[in-house]
């Protein structure tokens, strides 16, 4: 859900003179792109490095960033903006630990505060495409966010188990620019990613539009933390069929969606559906937006979603319903679109937990009673497991005792036995932003 309304705001903060850092850095590798990309090479922390426009690792290439590299953006808005693109057949091996994350963030950014922790949509973001399958009739596409123009913005293939590198122990901080009406950059965005590539331990904090986008692909998705986008939390496109497990998401007044799930606008009979299986996420609403659900499905989206906890929702989940074969009210009927052993804390008791609307655009208030009716069954429904004390989340659950566990019928997924993203174990300390900020309690 792309919203008009915001991307004024982010005009305004340009124009204001807020936007950026008075802190001045000296660079020792400026990073430009006139069609060779990258190249294959390192970047090492030992390095300042500035990204300046739209940088490529091409095809055949492998950038490797070492643990503790910090690389900085340019500022600007349109075709002044600057984000990182790993083509389709290229590799990024960007391996951080806990003490030494990898980080992308705007020019000057002294990462001690020069830089509010909210601002928003400063550069652009980091963009993989891959050779996996998406839903779409030709199979591949040109990814949000790049210049029509580019040719090493096609993304989709025939191989789902296709590798476009690695991603470890990586912050993601105050992107989002625009180029252009509706083609914004997300935080993350994977555009038909394969199941080999890894994805574990990233934080994208302060997006302008979402935090992670994902276009089709079968990659799979481990100890994830969004918090503080413009747009949504997750977003999942045009076909994607992996498996999540640890996803925390903070959405606050700025946000819209804690998950968007839609399969396509014509999805063909013979590729995966968007299906995501999810295992133990812990999403916070932001308690005083009424209108806007937690969680959306539409255009033919369906998700698992099992062991998970969802609190402040100002409002539920909402389903479309398109009276059409195979949309996702009928997925959901079907027992495709399941919701197992989860734990909803509505801000409002007196709104739907899960309801679903023919009516885009509509205040997503149309409620059917089979939906309702049905919840006890599949959902424990408590009220206070985690807490927002004004603005300050409490993440680990205390002397919680989780029944009713839904089974984890994979070997990819860790066995555990806890609901939401966090055992007693928080395994974002040290490399998140995050949890620097103070927002997070101990």
């Amino acid at each position: 859900m792309k919203r008009i309304v915001y991307f004024i705001s982010i005009i305004i903060l340009v124009f204001s003179g807020c936007r950026k850092s008075e802190y001045i850095i000296e660079y020792t590798e400026t990073i430009t792109d006139l069609g060779g990309g990258t190249g294959t090479t390192t970047w090492s922390s030992d390095k300042t490095y500035l990204i300046s426009g739209f940088v490529f690792v091409n095809d055949g290439q492998v950038l490797t960033i070492e643990p503790g590299t910090v690389i900085r953006a340019k500022t600007g808005q349109g075709t002044l903006s600057s984000a990182l693109i790993v083509a389709r057949g290229a590799r990024i091996i960007a391996e951080g630990t806990n003490t030494e994350p990898i980080i992308f963030t705007v020019e000057n950014d002294d990462l001690e505060g020069s830089v509010p922790v909210d601002a928003k949509g400063l550069w652009g973001g980091l963009i993989i495409l891959g050779d996996a399958i998406i839903n779409t009739d030709a199979g591949e596409e040109l990814i949000e966010g790049i210049p029509v123009s580019e040719p090493r913005g096609i993304y989709g293939g025939v191989n789902d188990d296709d590798n476009s590198g690695i991603l470890r122990y990586v912050s993601i901080r105050h992107g989002g620019t625009n180029i252009g009406e509706g083609n914004e950059i997300n935080g993350l965005t994977l555009g038909g990613v394969g199941r080999q590539t890894i994805i574990d331990h990233i934080e994208v904090i302060a997006n302008a539009d979402d935090g992670v986008e994902i276009f089709g692909g079968s990659v799979n998705l481990k100890n994830m933390v969004i918090s503080y986008c413009g747009d949504d939390a997750f977003d999942f496109d045009l076909g994607y069929h992996g498996k999540c497990q640890f996803l925390l998401a903070i959405n606050n007044e700025d946000s819209d969606l804690g998950i968007e799930c839609s399969g396509g606008l014509d999805p063909l009979p013979l590729l995966p559906g968007t299906f995501p299986v999810f295992h133990n996420l812990t999403i916070f609403g932001d308690k005083n937006n009424e209108t806007t659900p937690l969680i959306h499905f539409s255009s033919y989206g369906a998700a698992s979603i099992n062991n998970s906890i969802f609190v402040d929702a100002g409002s539920g989940v909402a389903i479309y319903n398109s009276g059409k074969t195979g949309d996702s009210y009928s997925l959901f009927e079907n027992g495709v679109l399941t919701l197992n052993s989860n734990i909803f804390g509505l801000a409002d008791e007196n709104k739907p937990l899960i309801y679903c609307y023919n009516n885009e655009g509509s205040d997503f208030t149309t409620e059917i009673s089979i939906l309702n009716d049905s919840i006890q069954s599949w959902s424990n429904i408590y009220d206070e497991v985690l807490a927002n004390n004004d603005g300050i989340y409490q993440i680990l659950p205390e002397n919680t005792v989780f029944e009713n566990m839904a089974e984890y019928d994979n070997g990819w997924y860790e066995q555990v036995t806890y609901k939401g993203a966090f055992g007693s174990e928080n395994w974002i300390e040290n490399w998140t932003l995050l949890q620097q900020s103070g927002i997070i309690s101990d």
